[in-house]
Order: C-alpha cells, then sequence, then structure tokens
C-alpha cells in the first residue's frame, strides 16, 4: 500500500491510498477462504466448498466484505501510523476491488487544530457560596402545607383575593367564534400566584360568587398558543364560589404525613440541606463556567467545518424544538432558517472551541471514559426523555452518536479535572439585580 497526505486546510485532510494487484488478490482471497469455512451450501460439508462454488454463489458479497475489511484495515494502519485522530466521520470514495487490478481510493477527514496550549492549571476563580434565605425555605413549607389544605368556600359575599381561589366556568370568543381550548367548566383558579393571565385575574376579581360578566383580553406575545399571540380575545366568566384554603398547624404528625419526615425540625433540616447542596452545585456551575471561558476566549484556531456545522444544527434544532414544546410553531419566532442559523453560530464557534480545548487537555492529561461510564449516560437520557433504554441506544449507535457522547463526556471530566486544580476563592453572593 502507498498513500500520499494531502493537508487541505488547518483541519482537513485528504488521503489518496494505492493499493497494489497482489494486496488486492490476497484481500479477496481471505474472503473467500472465511466463506468457505463459515458458510454452509447444501450438498458440500462444511469447510470443503469448492472455491469456484463459493466465488459463485457469493461473488458481490465477497467482493463488497473484501473492499470494506481492507479499506478499514488501512485506515487504522494509516492514521495509526501518522498519530492522526479524525474529529469527524471518515468520508471514503472507493470503487470495489477488481482480481488482477491495482486498487485507488481516497479519503477525507478533519482534524482537530493544532494551537499552543494555554495555562490551565492553578488558575484563580471566585465562587459564590451557597445561600438559602429562610424566605426560600417557608415559600417551600407553605407549598407542603398546601397539598394538606382543605379546601372549603368563604362565607363574604364578595370577590376573591390574592392567595384564595375562585371556582370559574370561562370561555373565549374571536369574532363571535369560540377559541378551542380555551375554556373551562368549574375550575378553582388560584388568585395571585400567577397560573394565569394578569389581565384575567383581575376582571375575575371584581366579580362575586354567581357574578357572570365578559371582558377584552389582549394575549401577550409569548402566549402558550402561538397562533393567539397579540390577538384580542372577548372571555366570558362565571364565578360558582370563592375559595379559601385551611391551612393546617405544622406539626409533626402533619409532615410525617406530607412526606414522611420524623418531625418538623428534621423536615426543616433534609429541605435546607437539599437546596444548600442544589445551589451550591449551581454555584460551583456557574464558576467553571466562567473559568473555562476565560482560558477559551484567549484562543483563535481554525475549527473543523463539518463539526462545526453540526453544532449550529443541534442548536437550531433545539430552538425550534422548545418552541413547540412551549406550543409556538416555527412560524411564530419570526426568523427565518437562516437567520436562526446565523443567529447561533457565535454559540456554536465558543462550544467547538472549548470541547476541542478541553478534549485536549483530556488528552495531555490521559483522561478516559469507561464503557460503563457511556451506558450510565445513556441511561440517563432514556430517563429524562421517558424513552426505553434500548431504543435510545439503538439511536445513538446507528446515528454515530456514541463518539460525540464519549467526546461531551471526556471533555466534562476535563473541566472538573481544571476545577478540581483551580485556586477557589468563596465570596460573597451578589444581590439580586446586581450586574
Amino acid at each position: 500500500m502507498d498513500f500520499n497526505i494531502d493537508e487541505v486546510s488547518p483541519v482537513e485532510r485528504t488521503v489518496k491510498v494505492t493499493v497494489p494487484a497482489e494486496e488486492v488478490g490476497a484481500a479477496l482471497d481471505a474472503t473467500i477462504a472465511l466463506y468457505k469455512v463459515q458458510t454452509p451450501i447444501k450438498g458440500f460439508r462444511k469447510g470443503k466448498v469448492p472455491t469456484s462454488v463459493v466465488q459463485s454463489k457469493y461473488k458481490k458479497q465477497i467482493v463488497g466484505e473484501a473492499t470494506t475489511d481492507l479499506i478499514n484495515y488501512q485506515i487504522n494502519e494509516i492514521l495509526n501510523g501518522q498519530s492522526i485522530v479524525p474529529v469527524s466521520k471518515i468520508d471514503v470514495d472507493a470503487a470495489e476491488l477488481v482480481r488482477n487490478e491495482d486498487f485507488n481510493y481516497t479519503i477525507k477527514f478533519e482534524i482537530v487544530p493544532e494551537f499552543e496550549t494555554p495555562v490551565y492549571l492553578g488558575l484563580a476563580v471566585d465562587e459564590e457560596r451557597a445561600e438559602v434565605p429562610e424566605s426560600e425555605l417557608e415559600d417551600v413549607e407553605k407549598r407542603l402545607l398546601q397539598n394538606m389544605a382543605k379546601i372549603e368556600p368563604i362565607e363574604e359575599d364578595r370577590p376573591a383575593k390574592d392567595g384564595e381561589l375562585a371556582s370559574v366556568t370561562f370561555s373565549a370568543e374571536m369574532n363571535g367564534e369560540p377559541i378551542p381550548g380555551v375554556q373551562a367548566d368549574n375550575f378553582d383558579l388560584p388568585i395571585g400566584e400567577g397560573h394565569s393571565l394578569q389581565e384575567f385575574e383581575d376582571f375575575v376579581k371584581t366579580l362575586k360568587a354567581g357574578e357572570s360578566g365578559q371582558t377584552d383580553i389582549t394575549f401577550p406575545e409569548d402566549f402558550i398558543n402561538a397562533e393567539l399571540a397579540n390577538k384580542t380575545a372577548t372571555m366570558k366568566v362565571t364565578v360558582h364560589a370563592v375559595k379559601e384554603r385551611k391551612m393546617p398547624e405544622l406539626t409533626d404528625e402533619i409532615v410525617k404525613q406530607i412526606g414522611g419526615f420524623e418531625s418538623v425540625e428534621k423536615m426543616r433540616e433534609i429541605i435546607k440541606q437539599s437546596y444548600t447542596a442544589n445551589r451550591k452545585q449551581l454555584c460551583k456551575s456557574a464558576a467553571l463556567t466562567k473559568l473555562i471561558s476565560s482560558v477559551v476566549k484567549g484562543l483563535d484556531f481554525p475549527l473543523p467545518p463539518s463539526l462545526l456545522n453540526d453544532r449550529i444544527e443541534r442548536m437550531v434544532a433545539d430552538v425550534i424544538t422548545r418552541a413547540e414544546r412551549s406550543g409556538r410553531s416555527f412560524e411564530s419566532l419570526g426568523k427565518s432558517m437562516e437567520e436562526l442559523r446565523a443567529e447561533q453560530t457565535p454559540l456554536a464557534e465558543e462550544s467547538v472551541r472549548t470541547e476541542i480545548f478541553l478534549l485536549h487537555v483530556a488528552n495531555r492529561e490521559e483522561l478516559t471514559v469507561e464503557p460503563q461510564e457511556v451506558e450510565g449516560a445513556l441511561h440517563q437520557i432514556a430517563q429524562q426523555s421517558s424513552q426505553d433504554f434500548s431504543s435510545v441506544k439503538s439511536y445513538y449507535e446507528e446515528n454515530n452518536l456514541l463518539m460525540p457522547l464519549k467526546d461531551r463526556l471526556i471533555a466534562d471530566k476535563a473541566a472538573e479535572f481544571i476545577y478540581e486544580n483551580a485556586s477557589v476563592t468563596e465570596v460573597e453572593p451578589e444581590e439580586k439585580g446586581e450586574k
């Protein structure tokens, strides 16, 4: 085998390979030998089938498999011998083997660009101290108690106030036609908790039990039903009753019923520990992101085109998916596909550059990801997407997504490694609204 590597760009390589006729014949003979041993043919004992019969019966399969096996073997030999690690799929331009003829083919792939390794150990970073305000813990207690509250009608003849509930029947019309999906019967609407449009709540708060009325309401721009965004409809409402929550007293017996807690004191301790741990993880994540960004922003190297394009496409798809999950259509975004791509490109460039840097660190520090870690990540993806594990794994295998997933896991390890070796200073959390 002879080959020549052409440096198309700092991140693109083309390899032209020539295989002598002798090697072509050897590759075909090796595949034929395997077929003779492994493939049963009626009328012959296994392994005793004449070569001419095997070639006649399985010619197409033999040539195809011999070609694929030879190319795969030689690609590995070339890449390992040159210490080249592709970051994209390898494109192969090849015909099929023909006995007694030289075989020529071309492979193309992208590589990680070379760049000067920046200092990444012993860096200084500030991490906010994890704090959970007492008011937040009190809100948690209140929500837990609400689950045990008894809902009863109030005796006063008045409209509902914030913190109470209005039992309502409502519907919406536009141009005299009912709007599907914007209606409910005998629905207990919490007042003052942001569960519905403010205009609608304000109107409900003018009606006493037994009263009906209607008002025009303009749906906001980000309304869950994108088709109604910025449009005005007539809302018809009847209030059947005004109710209040009779909250139970916070006692050891109640918290046992709520969540099996031993006591009120133990419940508060567990809630605080849980919320503090979550807040600490968020603070660490923010500091880690800031630290890595401070290193990456000083790097400037070309990005592999297919890797960048793939990241842009994934980010655009995420934007569209998030919109659809909130009930909005692609059209409601008010942007063309080209505009979405342009909008996501800077973010994709930063993401790819960060990943390449982290993979570079992982390689220098000999960080690895075990197969069981990949399996664990797939289990997590399956759980988060409410899908069967085997289906998720098959999808990742069939769409060549296992290697990108493994790279992401290695990159995460490299980020953690950098943070573990950083000089972290705990600082006071910023006040809300502080820049």
